[in-house]
């Protein structure tokens, strides 16, 4: 097949699976839809992997390296509000992320390695469930990924309407943001809201919390460490008249350093206690650490730039972007092997920004699907000489 010839096929592909969405660990129309492609290219196949997950190899001469590409392919949970005639078909279900383009470039990659006898060792594609609640690549290791194909390194991409159209940008190091989410259960005496002498106002409470979260970050984190906290919904069981028992205090935290989210954690903790205590209020506090941060091994950046620079030219280059307040479970593949993230330019640039991921208008800019099958095939001609 020729590029011309790839690149309208994983169109195509990628237009079906934006019409049959499915969230998170549901994935198995999706996974049994790329399986069968996979094995149409004449790849190995392993379906089920960490519930939903596909892995496919394919091998080339005698080489013994073994290079793996990632993408995620779970949808959100949310009514696309797009024209496109080949909009969802299911609603509440969602690509509004783009991870139809990133299994669509994936697949793209090995329709371009099948045709290219440059190579020599092993290229597992994995095509990742449950990206969006930081659930996926756990489930994938834990169900024996890398026993099962040993991968020595992994490259994963994300496309982004925040960038140019056609720039690769990644950095070394410190590339995207941990996340923690929280949940404060505030319990007081709720009563008439004619008589809060009567009560013990756990919205109040709650609003005292709010505001003391901010003095987080700016009064005990070095100005040098990046850190954010919060908070996203507050939920209640009262009505218009009556000041509600149990109020639900819901948001996350986003930071670089392992060390950052001990001290917000415990911070957060002696706030809620210190407030509710001085206020006659219970409490409860969950917080959950979902994502860790993505740290990009500095020899595979300098891969990603070799490979970029040679077929987009330096100044569609881009290794020192700045980090990333997003999230991406692909970091918990690079705990165990040194690995590289990196985006690639969305917007073509003309009229108004477009509408970013995650919202309901979102559209991914088929002119760009292309970019990660040809970036992943020459990290690989490169890895696997």
């Amino acid at each position: 097949m020729t590029k011309a010839e790839i690149k309208e096929r994983i169109t195509e592909i990628r237009h079906w699976l934006h019409m049959h969405p499915e969230t998170a660990l549901e994935e198995y129309e999706t996974s049994e839809y790329i399986a069968g492609i996979m094995e149409e290219l004449g790849c190995q196949v392993t379906r089920g992997v960490g519930k939903t997950g596909v892995v496919a190899t394919m091998t080339q001469g005698t080489g013994g390296g073994i290079i793996g590409l990632r993408a995620d392919i779970d949808a959100l949970p949310m009514t696309e509000e797009t024209n496109l005639p080949y909009k969802s078909q299911k609603p509440g279900k969602f690509h509004g992320c783009g991870h139809d383009s990133h299994a669509a470039s994936l697949i793209g990659a090995a329709m371009l390695l099948r045709e290219d006898s440059s190579w020599n060792g092993t290229v597992v594609f994995i095509f990742q469930p449950g990206e969006e609640p930081g659930v996926g690549a756990k489930a994938m290791i834990e169900d024996g990924f890398f026993q099962r194909f040993p991968i020595t390194e992994i490259y994963g991409q994300h496309n982004s309407v925040k960038l140019p159209f056609g720039l690769i940008s990644t950095r070394p190091g410190k590339f995207m943001s941990s996340e923690d989410d929280f949940w404060i259960t505030i319990k007081g005496r709720g009563g008439h809201a004619s008589a809060p002498h009567l009560t013990k106002d756990p919205l109040v409470t709650a609003a005292e919390i709010v505001l003391q979260l901010q003095t987080v970050i700016s009064r005990n984190l070095n100005p040098q460490d990046a850190g954010t906290i919060s908070c996203c919904d507050i939920r209640t069981d009262g009505v218009l008249n009556a000041i509600p028992s149990t109020v639900t205090i819901i948001g996350d935290c986003r930071t670089y350093d392992s060390r950052v989210q001990d001290v917000i954690e415990s911070r957060m903790r002696d706030i809620v206690r210190h407030v509710c205590e001085m206020n006659g209020c219970d409490w409860e506090l969950r917080y959950d650490r979902v994502f860790i941060p993505v740290m990009n091994d500095e020899a595979c950046v300098q891969v990603v730039a070799e490979a970029a620079t040679k077929l987009y030219g330096a100044d569609k280059v881009d290794i020192n972007a700045p980090m990333g307040s997003g999230s991406e479970d692909f970091a918990w593949f690079q705990r165990q092997v040194p690995g590289a993230y990196f985006n690639i330019g969305n917007w073509a640039g003309q009229g108004s920004t477009p509408y970013p991921n995650h919202n309901s208008h979102y559209e991914f800019n088929d002119d760009a699907i292309l970019f990660g099958s040809e970036l992943f095939t020459e990290i690989v001609k490169i890895r696997l000489q």
